[in-house]
């Protein structure tokens, strides 16, 4: 059985340690801790773990957010990945930081990375997890602290809160979506 798991984020330095490139974070702590390394491929850097006789294919796609849904397609097609076992982890402005949501579908919520999806797909059918990153900005400064760097407390807290959302992408893979969602969404 294999997964696809999709951590949305820009390329480039100067999008690197943003709030908005925590898909890109979590893949990479998640790739850390299997010692597996990414590899330059077509629509997005990729690397392939096995957990349990399940093959966990991790991708950053290299199209920059607004056209995720392109590298998406693309590597379910190539690796034959059936779409319950697509998750992809994107920031949410609306969660308070370092909340993390599990949800089997829904709406983009203004994310032009899963708009972007939406529209290639064609459905918004596939599990994202969600990662807070607060919305403690003043009036007209989403964009800046989207796009933003960590402030200090958040970087002592962001790595036990990626080692959280790493234990629910094994989870995903291993116990399912349903068990997942149950075991730690509103913990």
């Amino acid at each position: 059985m294999k997964y696809l798991i999709v951590g949305l984020g820009n390329i480039g330095i100067e999008y690197q340690y943003t709030r908005h490139n925590i898909g890109f974070t979590i893949l990479d702590a998640f790739a850390e801790a299997s010692n597996i390394f990414f590899a330059d491929n077509r629509y997005g850097f990729t690397a392939q773990a096995r957990l349990k006789g399940r093959i966990v294919v991790l991708l950053k796609p290299s199209t920059f957010m607004n056209l995720s849904g392109n590298a998406v397609r693309y590597w379910i097609q190539k690796e034959k990945i059936a779409l319950e076992n697509l998750l992809v982890i994107v920031d949410d402005i609306a969660l308070p930081f370092g909340a993390l949501r599990l949800r089997p579908k829904g709406s983009d919520a203004g994310h032009n990375g899963l708009k972007n999806i939406r529209d290639i797909l064609g459905h918004n059918h596939y599990a994202r997890l969600r990662f807070g990153i607060g919305n403690d900005f003043p009036k007209g400064m989403q964009i800046e602290h989207v796009l933003g760097k960590w402030d200090g407390e958040e970087q002592k807290k962001l790595p036990e809160r990626c080692e959280k959302a790493i234990e629910m992408i094994r989870s995903f893979c291993l116990a399912g979506l349903q068990h997942t969602m149950n075991e730690y969404n509103n913990k």
